[in-house]
């Protein structure tokens, strides 16, 4: 790798940990630690919402996807555009009132508990053990994103890189828990958007302007410029069905439940939309012009076999001067790093908050508190990197599986609880466990209706079992439903 190059690299991780000092002398007990003692304003909630969410699939596995797949890419932002925008719409003023009404919850299983008054911890203790479980997998799908990017670019070994990218990152959530990683979230989806605005707009002019572009795309093969090309029904509501993930995806969430007021939601909804939807094109524009360029310029061969997923990292080799490239690559971090911090933070407040302080230690201080979190994030991060091990995954795929496990198991109990008095704590728990259990077991199927998304099955299966497991069950007590009225008149 050239000088230059490695020096804005470093530059830009130094920055990062930077960042993670500054939170740490700012971090004094649990709530600061889980959710920054909810004070982000609405542009830094907004940006670290849309960073965290989009993750190392952004610049690697969609434009990836694109490259393989043409036009066809553009079904899941759909799908993940009208989500997000709905889960903005809908979800965050409700949740950030509610969470704070509901005994000033800090986590989701916290909120769940409080929701429904459970006293037996069991819906706290099962909801934290299905985010462990499938932030394991996200997380190691943020971990292989960046051990393809530490390969490319310094000629590592895979394992070599696996384990930098993952010092890197776990280092500064360990020190600033969620202020830390809400701010390198910030500046991190500042990055990220410049970077897919100019690349694709770069490999575009290089190939002679949009028209030439098209035209060389549709002589490699024709149907990549056709949504529709090859494309069932169920292929576009399995991509389509991208979008309810958003509902159940606790690493979003909680950026709803940390903003400072509500009132700040309609400007967060601006900026993270905009954000999100030129972001998208981005991605999947890299993918579509790399069809064009690489089939014309090489380098072929690295495309052939089976590393499309490097079709970012490629563009910026080649296109750019060893600074600009620097700054590009530092991007593809970025977004690795916004979601895994987001990741290990989450599993981090479910080991302390929902197991450690709920179950063995109710009376723990704030600074033991903050330590075991701290703990918790190391803990995760080796599971997720043991999981990635194996240098044959793929970022998307890892990805789809986690986004249908969150969506499914957490999408249904949470509109449900917010938007339905009737609503149960056994309710909330067998939708949750059917959903999960539905993810698992339709993911191992395959063949005709099988090849349906499983979060789309997980969702409705996980739906019904909340409707009719609480219809069936004793209305929830006066108290319960004097506190859910009382969200819609808050002013909070």
């Amino acid at each position: 790798m050239e000088t230059a190059t490695l020096v804005t690299f470093i530059v830009y991780l130094v920055g990062m940990l930077a960042i993670g000092l500054f939170a740490y002398r700012m971090t004094s007990n649990l709530s600061d630690y889980v959710l920054g003692g909810r004070r982000l304003g609405g542009g830094v909630a907004a940006l670290s919402a849309g960073a965290s969410d989009m993750s190392s699939w952004l610049l690697l596995g969609l434009p990836g996807y694109a490259y393989i797949a043409g036009m066809e890419a553009i079904w899941i932002s759909v799908g993940l555009a009208v989500g997000a925008y709905l889960n903005w719409q809908f979800i965050a003023t409700r949740l950030r009132k509610y969470t704070e009404i509901a005994g000033d919850s800090i986590t989701v299983p916290d909120f769940l508990e409080n929701r429904f008054r459970d006293d037996s911890k069991i819906l706290r203790v099962i909801s934290a053990f299905v985010i462990l479980i499938f932030f394991a997998f996200y997380t190691s799908s943020g971990l292989v994103g960046g051990a393809y990017l530490f390969e490319a670019s310094f000629g590592l070994t895979y394992t070599q890189a696996l384990w930098i990218g993952a010092i890197v990152i776990i280092s500064y959530t360990f020190l600033g828990g969620f202020l830390a990683v809400s701010w390198t979230d910030f500046f991190q989806g500042i990055l990220m958007f410049l970077a897919l605005i100019i690349v694709p707009i770069v490999a575009i002019a290089e190939m002679g302007g949009w028209s030439a572009t098209v035209s060389a795309v549709g002589n490699v093969d024709p149907a990549h410029l056709d949504v529709f090309a090859g494309v069932t029904a169920m292929g576009i509501i399995s991509l389509a069905a991208w979008g309810l993930g958003y509902f159940g995806q606790p690493h979003i969430i909680t950026r709803f439940m940390a903003v400072k007021s509500s009132k700040e939601i309609p400007k967060a909804r601006l900026v993270g939309m905009s954000w999100m939807v030129l972001a998208l094109m981005g991605a999947i524009f890299t993918g579509f012009v790399g069809i064009a360029y690489f089939s014309a310029n090489g380098p072929a061969d690295a495309i052939a076999d089976g590393a499309h997923e490097t079709v970012f990292i490629l563009f910026t080799q080649i296109l750019f001067n060893p600074w600009v490239s620097g700054f590009l690559l530092a991007a593809i971090l970025a977004a690795i790093m916004s979601t895994i911090d987001s990741q290990l933070l989450v599993s981090s407040s479910a080991i302390t908050e929902d197991f450690y302080k709920a179950i063995f230690r109710k009376n723990a201080s704030q600074t033991e508190l903050v330590w075991v979190g701290r703990a918790g994030v190391v803990l995760i991060a080796i599971i997720a990197i043991i999981l990635a091990y194996n240098p044959e995954s793929s970022v998307l795929d890892l990805v789809s599986y986690a986004w249908a496990g969150f969506g499914a198991a957490f999408g249904p109990v949470i509109i449900l609880a917010l938007f339905w008095r009737r609503m149960t704590r056994n309710g909330a728990l067998a939708g949750m466990i059917v959903g999960a259990v539905t993810v698992f077991v339709w993911s191992e199927l395959s063949g005709g209706l099988f090849d349906l998304y499983e979060i789309v099955p997980g969702f409705i299966f996980g739906w019904i079992a909340i409707m009719v497991v609480s219809l069936i069950g004793k209305e929830p007590s006066q108290e319960i439903l004097d506190e859910f009225d009382s969200v819609k008149t808050s002013k909070i």
